[in-house]
């Protein structure tokens, strides 16, 4: 059992008590300590739904004990570990500050073709020193603990959790200097009972995203559930769950889009289970009309846990049944030209295991860096599910 610091106490993780002393402690602004280890790990306070609870700070998850459930996998097996300390640094303060390679503002003619940086993704494949719009959607899972499964919370995660997960998340990063919270835009589950206190409160999270009428145009970021896509005049418009409006998105950016995203696409359209989510800048003209500039997306199954083909959602769905966490790896910057860890089992006896799957495409060169990872990381059991070899192998 966890037990945390606060202040000058000592909380086991199940005290009545400590409820109490997270409210107190969130609105002081005060830094649990998690004591898994001799050297406390500093944590902090998320409130959801008027709750509160302790979540691991950016990055710390590998330095808690084994045993602590606030652990997490060493990072060199998913593209986060060549971001951190070129694209991400973490502050004397906890904060990780993002080195982003998209663009926050818009300069030229108002209403001219947007372009998107994922079209040239392939270009950024070893690219380390700044995050792509694909890897900020994924370092805010991963921050957000959204990776994470067992079997227990089996119909408690939904957009409403997943949306306060990445508040919280971007509340404990800066980008160029700023807060991402301040310029992140999650939209809020629609209730009819509270429709007017939900549009005001949309409203004033929109508002850095006006244009002035002078000067470059402010952009922000939004990460939302994508319910449709429909025809617009010059190009298409995407159609966000919870959200009373369409993101209008250029011609040519929805072909480039299209092309890009195919498989998640597809991934998507083949089950009614699964939802897609994206992340873009986007910009509200004098008019009203929300306009995509950059835009990136993820396909992520009815747990809300990401995957990139089919086998790797039949893997995830024969253990979302198991009471044993489940940690989901991700790509960031990495192409799928390269290797990353698919699943990783921390709490697996007597060792944590690394789960692998080979796509069917894999060559010579993919294979010597799978090998060089799993090298890398002896204190962990390798699992590695060849597809062109058949069925999946038996589960640890």
């Amino acid at each position: 059992m966890r037990q945390f610091l606060i202040g000058d106490q000592t909380f086991d993780e199940d005290a009545p008590e400590l409820r109490a002393r997270l409210e107190r402690a969130y609105a002081q602004k005060l830094r649990p300590l998690c004591r898994c280890k001799n050297s406390p790990l500093p944590m902090y306070i998320a409130r959801v739904d008027d709750l509160y609870f302790i979540k691991r700070m950016p990055l710390s998850g590998p330095g808690h004990d084994p045993a602590c459930s606030s652990h997490q996998p060493p990072y060199e097996l998913s593209g986060l570990g060549s971001l951190i300390g070129n694209a991400i640094h973490i502050d004397a303060s906890g904060k990780a500050a993002l080195k982003l390679e998209f663009a926050l503002t818009k300069k030229g003619t108002r209403g001219a073709p947007a372009s998107s940086s994922e079209a040239s993704e392939s270009a950024l494949r070893n690219e380390t020193k700044k995050l792509s719009l694909r890897a900020v959607l994924h370092y805010l899972w991963e921050a957000g603990e959204l990776t994470e499964w067992r079997s227990s919370w089996s119909g408690k995660r939904g957009w409403g959790r997943v949306r306060t997960s990445l508040i919280n998340a971007a509340s404990q990063m800066t980008a160029r200097g700023e807060p991402l919270s301040d310029i992140l835009f999650v939209p809020e589950v629609f209730h009819q009972e509270d429709r007017e206190g939900i549009a005001s409160r949309r409203a004033n999270a929109l508002a850095n995203a006006l244009d002035a009428g002078h000067g470059p145009r402010k952009l922000m970021v939004t990460v939302g559930e994508v319910k449709d896509f429909a025809v617009a005049r010059g190009g298409q418009k995407i159609v966000v769950r919870h959200l009373p409006f369409p993101f209008m998105i250029q011609g040519g950016t929805w072909r480039r889009l299209s092309a890009r995203y195919e498989t998640e696409l597809e991934l998507w359209r083949s089950s009614e289970d699964f939802h897609l989510v994206m992340i873009a800048t986007f910009g509200i003209s004098a008019a009203g009309i929300a306009s995509i500039e950059e835009i990136a997306m993820m396909v992520v199954n009815e747990n809300w846990i990401p995957f990139e083909s089919i086998h790797e959602q039949h893997l995830l769905e024969r253990l979302s049944r198991l009471k044993r966490k489940s940690v989901k790896g991700l790509r960031f910057n990495l192409s799928r030209e390269q290797p990353v860890v698919s699943i990783t089992l921390p709490e697996q006896r007597p060792a944590p295991v690394a789960m692998f799957i080979v796509p069917i495409s894999a060559g010579k060169d993919y294979e010597l860096a799978l090998n060089e990872m799993i090298a890398a990381r002896p204190e962990m059991t390798p699992w590695i599910w060849r597809i062109a070899e058949g069925e999946m192998p038996p589960l640890p």
